[in-house]
């Protein structure tokens, strides 16, 4: 089955505080996105990595579609240039609409928020909620740590080997695209 994934969702951080490297690797991985005509979808931030994605994806020509709750544009946090930007009412809510609106699913390197979006869209998949691809861009090691817990708990039998590859890495974008698009996913009722 040829997987299409016409619109991704990029999950990052908000932090404007991290290394110049991370921003760049952000604006990089947008402008490969706009430039292989992949749509944005993101949290619509104008701050950290987040606005670093949105950039790169405008400045080469591409589309972007944030999703940003009430309570973050009230603060002016939502990014101004963006083309499509939707206004939720909680953080909930948010996370849904993304993962609604997108094919698939990249973490850039990332804190707290970036983490439990990566494990909640996991788990949908695990479960069948959904059959879209996880991948984590593991540019400068950052998911090392990660992925090595990934192994220890499915060595530990806490992930279902079946569900091991439900998260896919590579420190490079186009090879992470190629590995997502290669997932298969198992039928619950077969692993029960």
């Amino acid at each position: 089955m040829k997987r299409e994934m016409k619109k991704i969702c990029i999950y990052c951080g908000s932090s404007s505080r991290v290394a110049s490297k991370y921003k760049e690797l952000a604006f990089q991985t947008g402008t490969f996105l706009a430039k292989h005509n992949i749509e944005l979808v993101y949290g619509g931030g104008n701050i950290g990595t987040m606005k670093s994605v949105a950039d790169g994806v405008l400045a080469a020509g591409g589309y972007v579609t944030g999703v940003i709750p009430h309570k973050l544009k009230e603060l002016e946090l939502a990014h101004p240039q963006i083309q499509q930007l939707y206004v939720t009412q909680s953080m909930h809510e948010r996370k849904a609409l993304m993962a609604q609106l997108a094919d698939a699913f990249i973490a850039l390197p990332g804190g707290y928020g970036t983490l439990e979006e990566l494990a909640e869209v996991t788990t949908w998949s695990q479960l069948n909620y959904h059959s879209k691809p996880v991948g984590l861009l593991n540019t400068f090691g950052f998911y090392e740590h990660l992925i090595r817990w990934i192994d220890h708990a499915s060595s530990e039998d806490f992930i279902r080997d079946e569900h091991r590859q439900l998260i896919v890495h590579d420190s490079d974008i186009s090879q992470l695209l190629t590995k997502m698009k290669a997932v298969t996913y198992v039928d619950i009722k077969k692993v029960i």
